[in-house]
């Protein structure tokens, strides 16, 4: 985890992608607490899925979005969206992006 603008950002995994993501709040993220996430991600069309699960499945509710953000001043590569999660569990979540042309992953920790 790097600082981005300020605030603590994680890199992605990507398939023909590349993929950050910023994150406002405490970090590790706390389990029961919403959380934004504001994601940049290279690739073609609209984000088409954005959605958070434990290796046992356990998925994490959207809040909110995704929601296109049209000016920042975060300077990462692609298309930005802002998201806002609720993790229910503790563990360490894989949080997928997926667009028309491209999709990526991050992992997060919550305690």
């Amino acid at each position: 985890m790097s600082q981005g603008d300020g605030f603590p950002e994680v890199r992605g995994t990507g398939e023909g992608v590349e993929l950050w993501g910023l994150l406002f709040g405490e970090v590790p993220v706390r389990r029961g607490v919403e959380v934004k996430i504001v994601w940049r991600m290279t690739g073609d069309g609209p984000l088409r899925k954005v959605e958070a699960t434990l290796p046992d499945g356990t998925r994490a509710r959207l809040a909110w979005g995704p929601e296109e953000h049209g000016g920042s001043n975060w300077r990462r590569p692609g298309q930005e969206w802002g998201t806002g999660f609720v993790f229910p569990e503790r563990g360490c979540w894989k949080v997928e992006l997926t667009r028309d042309h491209g999709k990526g992953h991050v992992w997060l920790r919550v305690r």
